[in-house]
C-alpha cells in the first residue's frame, strides 16, 4: 500500500495557470446579450408594440443572431477537441448543463429566424415573395405571433441563465460557487440588452422606456453583487478568500472602477437625468453599461479560476 501525499496549497492559484482565456468571458457576455435582447423582445411582442413599424423586435432578432453565432464562434475556438463538438448533439444528458447549453443554443437560431418573419426587411420581401407570403400570415395571426413572443422570452431567460449555471457548476471553484450567480448573469444581460437596444432604436419613446427599465435593471444588480458579497463573507473560509478578491485583492480595482462604478453607478446617474428630461439623452451611459457588463464577465470568469479550495487530499493506494 503506498500513501500519496498532495501537499497543501495556499486556496489561491497562479492565474497564470488559467484554464480558460478571452474567448469564453466574450461567449458569456454575448450570449447574456442575445437572452437578455430575447426577453425584451419578446416583452415587447406580448404587449403589442409589434404595431410600431419602428419597434426594436425587428432589429434584434437580426442583431440576436450575429451576436449569437460569434458568441459560438468564439467558443468552438476555446475547444480543445474541435473535431469533436458534434457529439455534445447526439446524445442528450439532462443532467449536464453543457449538454443543456449546447441544445438551447441550437434552438435560439429557429426562433430568431420566427422573430424576423414577423416583419421582413422590405429588399428581402420583394426578392423572397414566398417567404414574405408567410410573413404575412403570421402577420395576421395572434396566437402565433403571441407564441412567438412567449418562446423569445423562455428561451431568452434560458439562455441568459445558462451562462451563469455553467460556471457555478464547477463547485471547485469557490468563487463561482453562489446560488446567485445566474440572477447576476441575467440581470445584467437584461442591462446590457437595453443599452443595446436604447443604442440602435429608433423609437424616442422606445429609447425612453428602455433607459427607465435599464435603471430598474442596474438597482437590482448592485443589490445583487452586494447579496453575493455578504453570502461569501459569511460563509466558509474558501468563500471568504473568494470575495476578497474583489474587495482587496488582485481583481479589486478592475471591479469597483469598470464594473460598479463606470458599468453601473454613472451610467445610472446619467440615465437618472435624462429620463426626467433634465439632460438629452446620450449614448453614452448605455456604451458604459455594456462596457462594464463585458468586464464583468471577465472579472468573474477569471477570479474563478484564481480560486480553488485547499488541496488537503490523502489518496490510498
Amino acid at each position: 500500500m503506498n500513501e500519496v501525499v498532495i501537499t497543501r496549497h495556499n486556496n489561491l492559484i497562479d492565474p497564470t495557470l488559467s484554464i480558460w482565456g478571452w474567448e469564453i468571458p466574450v461567449y458569456l457576455f454575448l450570449g447574456g446579450l442575445v437572452g437578455g435582447m430575447m426577453l425584451i423582445s419578446g416583452y415587447f411582442i406580448l404587449t403589442g408594440r409589434t404595431k410600431n413599424t419602428l419597434c426594436s423586435c425587428y432589429r434584434i432578432p437580426i442583431i440576436g443572431i450575429f451576436a449569437i453565432s460569434l458568441g459560438m464562434f468564439l467558443l468552438f475556438l476555446d475547444l480543445e477537441h474541435k473535431l469533436y463538438v458534434w457529439n455534445l448533439y447526439l446524445n442528450f444528458m439532462w443532467k449536464s448543463p453543457m449538454s443543456w447549453g449546447a441544445w438551447i443554443l441550437i434552438i435560439i437560431y429557429p426562433i430568431l429566424l420566427l422573430n424576423i418573419t414577423l416583419r421582413l426587411p422590405e429588399n428581402v420581401g420583394i426578392k423572397l415573395p414566398k417567404l414574405n407570403e408567410i410573413s404575412l400570415k403570421i402577420q395576421r395571426n395572434p396566437f402565433i405571433t403571441k407564441l412567438i413572443g412567449a418562446l423569445s422570452m423562455v428561451f431568452g431567460g434560458l439562455l441568459g441563465a445558462y451562462t451563469a449555471i455553467l460556471l457555478s457548476n464547477f463547485s471547485a471553484r469557490p468563487a463561482w460557487n453562489s446560488p446567485m450567480l445566474w440572477t447576476l448573469f441575467i440581470t445584467s444581460g437584461l442591462s446590457s440588452a437595453a443599452a443595446l437596444v436604447h443604442l440602435v432604436g429608433k423609437d424616442p419613446e422606445e429609447r425612453h422606456l428602455l433607459a427607465k427599465a435599464d435603471n430598474g435593471f442596474l438597482i437590482a444588480e448592485i443589490i445583487i453583487i452586494i447579496l453575493m458579497i455578504i453570502g461569501f463573507v459569511s460563509s466558509s473560509q474558501v468563500h471568504i478568500d473568494a470575495a476578497r478578491l474583489i474587495l482587496s485583492g488582485p481583481f479589486a480595482a478592475s471591479f469597483w472602477v469598470f464594473v460598479v462604478f463606470i458599468g453601473i453607478i454613472i451610467p445610472f446617474i446619467i440615465q437618472i437625468f435624462s429620463v426626467n428630461n433634465k439632460i438629452p439623452h446620450t449614448n453614452i451611459a448605455p456604451i458604459m453599461v455594456l462596457f462594464g457588463g463585458l468586464i464583468l464577465r471577465f472579472i468573474v470568469v477569471y477570479a474563478g479560476q484564481y480560486s480553488q479550495w485547499p488541496r488537503n487530499v490523502f489518496i490510498n493506494f
